[in-house]
This record gives C-alpha cells, structure tokens and sequence, in this order.
C-alpha cells in the first residue's frame, strides 16, 4: 500500500521537478535576471510577498470577485439550460448568442466591458461570461442523457415531474455537470485575471502583475505567476468539493 501511494506522488511530482529543472538550466543559459529568473528567487520572492497584507487582500479581492462571477454563471447556466432543455424555442433563441459568447476572445469582452462597468466589476463579468456557455451546454447534455426508460416508466407510475427531476434528471446531470465545472473553473479564473490586468482594479492580482510588468521587476512578475498556478488548483479543488457535496445531497434525498 505505501508502496503504490509513494508511486503515485512520484508519477506527480517528478515531472513538475523536471519541468523546474528545464526552468532552472534555461535561466542560467540567458543569464539576465530582468529577462528569466531562476526557479528560487521567484520562491523567495513569493515568500517574501506572503509576509505582506497587501498580498493577502489582492489574493482575497480576486479570488471573491472571480468565485463571484463563477457562481452566477453556474446559477444561471443550469436555470437557462433547464428551460432549454424543456422549452425548443428558447434554445433555438439562444443558439446564437451562446455560440458568440464562446467565439469572442476575452480582451474583446474586457475593452467592451469598460465601457458599461467600473474596473473592479470587470472580472466578475468576465468570469460570468466564460462559464455560462461550457455550464449552459452540459446541462442540457446532462439533461439529455436520462434514461428514457426511468422517464417512461415515471409516467407510468404517474410520478409527479418534481419527483422525476430528483430521481432521474439530478442523476443524469451530476456527471456532465461537475464535468463542465472543471472545464470552467480553469478558464474562469484565467480569464478573471487576464481582465484585471487590463483593466488594473486596484489592489487586484491583475494589478500587481501590470505594476511588476511595468517597472521590470521579473522576480515579482514570476512570484505572482506562481501564486495565480498554486491559487488556481486550489481555487478548482475548493469550488468542485463544494460542487460535489451539494449534488450528492440532492441524489441522496432522491433515493
């Protein structure tokens, strides 16, 4: 058993070791901290920047703004792919607009953004746009996928339709849904960050990158990156256990 569990952290952690490796010798060959630093001073610099406050507000500041974002566009991705679903007219309505929504890069919709919101709200609206179309779409795939032969036999027990969305429809769309969830998490927090470096809400990660961009301070540039990578697994891991714990409390009352 120790075994396998040692075997498993190894297949994890030796290729990020080798990746820091390629880092860490690519560093040394350009030989110009302003351009590539080193693996460890962007460590350092990082430790360095988590005994500051500013730190944790800008990391509280963004992850709340983006969780934000990400939480009204699940809300609003399972309503409108539900009635979708039950409603032909309204997907057919939506088509277009989903499928512009996907096609338009991020900057497009941070520019445009500007105009209409102030700079803090910009990631909120940014992060809401990016998961609306993935969620949209795997609720209707989830919803879609249910057994027809539940349904059907739902309808000959005359079981009422609130009853048959807990029993057959839930379970249908756990899967596609926590699926959806971690295609969107991702995308959702690059994108919220990528909008905060444009439109540079104070005290924001977007911010500090810009500010470190700006005055040529690389180590401070690549400690932040490193903050947005460990924040962005962490981020994902928080958002799905929670994901989880709610969907497997909606299919355990339905049994």
């Amino acid at each position: 058993m120790r075994y396998h569990a040692a075997k498993k952290y190894a297949v994890r952690i030796l290729p990020i070791l080798f990746w820091l490796g390629v880092w860490q010798l690519v560093s040394m060959g350009v030989g110009q901290p302003i351009l590539l630093v080193s693996p460890l001073t962007a460590l350092v610099t990082l430790l360095r920047l988590m005994g500051t406050r500013d730190f944790y507000l800008s990391i509280a500041l963004s992850f709340g703004r983006i969780l934000l974002g990400f939480s009204l566009a699940a809300c609003a991705g399972v309503l409108l792919g539900a009635l979708a679903f039950r409603f032909v007219a309204l997907k057919t309505l939506l088509s277009p607009l989903v499928s512009a929504i996907k096609a338009t890069p991020v900057a497009s919709f941070v520019i445009l953004a500007l105009v209409w919101l102030n700079s803090a709200n910009l990631s909120i609206f940014t992060a809401f746009l990016m998961v609306l179309p993935v969620l949209y779409g795997h609720t209707m795939a989830g919803l879609n996928s249910a057994d027809p032969k539940l349904l059907e036999m739902t309808k000959a027990f005359g079981i009422g339709h609130f009853k048959t969305v807990r029993a057959v429809y839930i379970p249908a769309l756990y899967p596609y849904f926590l699926t959806g969830c971690h295609l969107a998490l991702g995308i959702c927090w690059k994108a919220g960050i990528a909008a905060e470096v444009i439109g540079q809400p104070a005290a924001s990660i977007g911010d500090k990158l810009y500010r470190a961009k700006l005055f040529l301070a690389t180590d401070e540039l690549f400690a932040w990156t490193l903050a947005i990578i460990i924040l962005s697994v962490l981020f994902e891991k928080v958002v799905v256990c929670c994901v989880q714990a709610i969907l497997k409390k909606f299919r355990e009352n339905s049994t």
